[in-house]
């Protein structure tokens, strides 16, 4: 037997000591990117299902047979509780993020095909997710945004009307938003895209898999039923309870949904045929969702659904009993956004970001979202974001104090000001003339804020580095953040 180059035992307690610094995935305590059930069986049964199938490898479902019959199963759930019929097929993927890309690339594949010339465009409002900018700029479609009411996060439907014509190649609705939550007009705007002949895409990533047992399922039409309705992604790994990553895209049609695939005979090797972005890939989450799905039923999602629903409306009436606190709009499914509530006097308002801060140190973590400026020149507020799960329900009584306390601590605390830092950085940005600095040059940036080159300098205080997102042009935020990103991970 060849000899290791270093201990099993030792291998696996450095791991759980590297993951002892992760902030905890399980008991709630996290109100974003984990989606707890609480159900400790379904962790062991996707444990389980991942290490029947480790050695498998995705990219060929007529040599590892399994792989085609769970992926089929999967998506036929997925289609019955979106209300497709025969015509709605599918395909499971690694992530929202490879679904939202796919359904884009396949639309312009589509437009192209039916006589669509020049650069088409991606229609969407300003709080659709940021996997579309990525769409958009890889598969070169003109990202088209439709400004919202800073007060609800909405757009309205008249604005996405007076864009959509036949340049556009796919409009996008969100159910919900991510960053507030809000039920765009989907049904308005299937209609609309329907009546002029553009696909409409829905991007239920967050909540494709509680929406169809949210409010006991009476919501207002916005899946298949749609007759407008062209593709819907829906996030296996998020209320689906799957471990990363399983995501599901639907496309209503065959032949639309084939524009989706690559396929090639073009070289010497085997064929290749794939419906992804990926070529091998692991069926391990694909196996975890399947495994997880079978055990739960429509019954079991509906009673996780159950216990979020109550949980979220518990805490959306704690956020609007704080003084100084709004939540945004009129929030659809298991997350919402707070915001600073303007209609008390200065000194009674909690700024979202000092209050997320606050919060951490109570034991709980919520996510800092930026302001954003909009193409029509208002400016949609910086807020905090809190992901509600099942296991929310049973940390009601700790998480209603920290958010509670925490706004006592902070309120009448303003904004995190980035103006001290944007004045010492003046005479270093000056020397860029302009251009966008090299990575030396962003390490240094990064560093005179205070961020260290390796990322040991990140700030415990979240609120100062999101004000200096605000305030930098958005192309300098993105590489500096992109640096602090990169560094992360180089050898050291």
């Amino acid at each position: 037997m060849t000899a290791f180059a270093q201990n099993p035992t030792e291998i696996l307690d450095r791991l759980a000591e590297l993951r002892r610094a992760d902030a905890p995935t399980h008991g709630g305590r996290v109100l974003s990117y984990v989606y707890d059930s609480g159900l400790a069986e379904l962790d062991e049964l996707a444990a389980a299902a991942i290490r029947a199938v480790q050695p498998l490898n995705g990219l060929d479902p007529t040599t590892f047979t399994s792989i085609g019959v769970m992926e089929r199963e999967l998506i036929g759930f997925a289609r019955e509780v979106l209300h497709g019929d025969t015509d709605v097929v599918g395909t499971i993927t690694t992530g929202g993020t490879e679904s939202c890309l796919l359904a884009v690339k396949t639309a312009r594949d589509v437009w192209r095909a039916a006589g669509g010339t020049g650069v088409p465009r991606l229609l969407a409002a300003t709080t659709v997710h940021a996997a579309f900018h990525k769409a958009a700029h890889y598969f070169g479609l003109e990202l088209d945004l439709v400004p919202v009411d800073p007060a609800t996060g909405a757009p309205a439907v008249d604005a996405i009307a007076a864009r959509l014509d036949a340049s556009v190649a796919l409009v996008v609705v969100s159910a919900p938003s991510y960053p507030t939550a809000t039920f765009d007009p989907i049904a308005e705007v299937a209609a609309l895209a329907a009546e002029r002949g553009v696909a409409c895409h829905v991007d239920a990533c967050i909540g494709g898999f509680a929406l169809p047992w949210w409010r006991g399922g009476d919501l207002p039409a916005w899946d298949f039923r749609l007759p407008g309705v062209t593709s819907i992604s829906a996030d296996l790994h998020k209320y689906g309870y799957a471990p990363k990553g399983a995501s599901v895209l639907l496309q209503r049609g065959r032949d639309r949904q084939r524009m989706q695939y690559f396929a090639t005979t073009r070289w010497m090797g085997y064929p290749v045929v794939n419906p992804t972005m990926l070529g091998s890939k692991s069926a391990a989450p694909l196996a975890a969702a399947w495994a997880i799905v079978n055990a739960l039923g429509t019954a079991g999602f509906a009673e996780l659904t159950a216990q979020a629903e109550r949980a979220t409306d518990a805490l959306v009436a704690v956020v609007n009993g704080i003084e100084g606190l709004r939540v945004v709009g009129d929030p659809v499914g298991p997350l919402f956004a707070a915001a600073v509530d303007e209609s008390v006097p200065a000194d009674r308002r909690v700024d979202p970001h000092q209050w997320a801060d606050a919060v951490r140190g109570h034991g709980f973590i919520i996510q800092l979202q930026p302001g954003l400026s909009q193409a029509d020149g208002t400016r949609v507020p910086h807020t905090t974001h809190l992901t509600i799960t099942p296991v929310t329900e049973a940390q009601l009584p700790a998480l209603t104090a920290a958010l509670v306390e925490a706004a006592d601590e902070v309120r009448g605390v303003p904004q995190a000001s980035a103006d001290g830092i944007i004045e010492a950085l003046g005479p270093v940005l000056e020397n860029f003339g302009g251009a966008l600095p090299d990575s030396e040059q962003a390490a240094g940036l990064l560093a005179a804020v205070g961020i260290g080159a390796d990322g040991a300098g990140l700030p415990s205080a979240l609120a100062p580095l999101l004000a200096l997102i605000e305030a930098l042009p958005p192309a300098l935020a993105e590489r500096l953040l992109t640096e602090l990103l990169a560094r992360l991970v180089e050898p050291v």
